[in-house]
């Protein structure tokens, strides 16, 4: 049963490799570890903070924000 499960997944990479594809692993940090979501809280909380501090940035999101709305939508990036 192995063998049949690693053509199907050899044969799926052959097709995406086909495509133009390559395969690529990242490592994230670990959301289940202990701490984690409270280090997310406090660099949340210190990106807050920094954007309130800069009256500049939310003059350029709003910029950015009507530019979007005024371009045309292709679907692309």
């Amino acid at each position: 049963m192995a063998s049949t499960v690693g053509k199907r997944v050899q044969k799926r990479r052959d097709i995406l490799r086909a495509q133009g594809l390559r395969p690529v692993q990242i490592w994230l940090p670990d959301s289940r570890r202990p701490g984690f979501g409270a280090e997310c809280a406090r660099q949340a909380r210190m990106t807050a903070e920094a954007d309130r501090g800069d009256g500049e940035l939310g003059e350029f999101l709003d910029a950015a924000l009507d530019d979007l709305d005024q371009s045309p939508s292709t679907g692309e990036f």
